[in-house]
């Protein structure tokens, strides 16, 4: 499937908010769409869904079956769970027993079973979102289009997503999928497109050359090195509190959207996340002098990216 030369905006003397984009995806590949927010790659996603016509410019080759997740479920409709579903099911074109096992499956799998009664407007974000997620797998889809897909689920529908995305790939699918949480590092191995200033350039994956460094930095600068360290392009993973020197070294929590890196000559510690309860600890993977792979723990436990906790 191809972008060639795709353009829009959204009026006529509009500015425009992408630019003779160009890009393609192949059966099988997975493609990461980055950038800031407002930077367009939700009319990126759009487009390339069907679900925008470009102003200018074409999608060539889009698969027949396309699943579309956008990043707000549309949940003010007069339906219930299983209604919505099902009609969904059918539109995609499976029987009414097809429909049924279909529905049944990714209620099931998606831990939204005990809603199938629930009229969508009764629904909390992160319940619709699974809802959005099930609608897109019913059939399961040639491309795979997902906006912003970890917004509002819970730990356990996180963890489903990279797992629904090798589904699609290992049958010969297609999946973009934008993330500004920094949970793509869940899904090794894609293609990265950057939107930027209406433009869409691929870069290669380096999370193989990542380093992962802990620091500490007073508490009250935590908001100021977290805009040094995102305005660097520095990967952001998270912040936390710093323990009191005498309780010793604690577990290190889950990943995030925030991390700190010091910017202003404060004092850090690097490595061991030592500090002394003045400040929070962070850990920052990026370029930088002196930088080291920090040692697995002892349970072996990696991240997918090579990047080791």
């Amino acid at each position: 499937m191809r972008l060639e030369n795709v353009s829009v905006r959204y009026h006529r003397r509009g500015p425009w908010v992408l630019r003779q984009a160009n890009a393609e995806v192949g059966p099988g590949e997975l493609a990461v769409v980055l950038g800031r927010n407002g930077a367009g790659k939700s009319t990126l996603l759009q487009a390339a869904a069907g679900v925008l016509r470009p102003t200018r410019g074409r999608v060539v080759d889009r698969p027949r079956h396309v699943g579309w997740v956008p990043e707000r479920f549309p949940a003010d409709q007069p339906f219930t769970v299983a209604y919505y579903l099902t009609a969904m099911a059918r539109v995609a074109g499976l029987s009414a027993a097809e429909a049924d096992r279909a529905v049944d499956e990714w209620t099931a799998r998606l831990g939204v079973a005990g809603f199938r009664r629930v009229r969508l407007p009764d629904l909390s974000k992160g319940t619709a979102q699974k809802v959005g997620l099930a609608q897109a797998m019913l059939r399961l889809p040639g491309l795979l289009v997902l906006d912003e897909p970890w917004e509002g689920l819970d730990a356990a529908a996180r963890d489903l997503v990279p797992l629904v995305v090798d589904e699609v790939l290992a049958a010969g699918g297609r999946v973009l999928v934008s993330d500004h949480r920094n949970e793509t590092v869940r899904l090794p191995g894609a293609r990265l497109w950057t939107v930027a200033d209406g433009t869409v350039t691929e870069s290669a994956d380096e999370s193989e050359g990542l380093a992962v460094v802990e620091v500490a930095v007073p508490a009250a600068r935590v908001a100021g090195t977290v805009a040094r360290l995102r305005a660097a392009g520095h990967q952001v993973l998270r912040v936390r509190t710093a323990e009191p020197a005498d309780e010793g070294p604690q577990p290190a929590a889950g990943p995030t959207d925030d991390a700190v890196e010091p910017g202003d000559g404060s004092a850090a510690a690097v490595g061991n996340g030592a500090g002394d309860g003045s400040g929070a600890a962070v850990d920052d993977p990026g370029p930088g002098v002196g930088v080291e792979p920090r040692r697995p723990p002892a349970d072996d436990t990696v991240i997918p990216d090579g990047v080791v906790r």
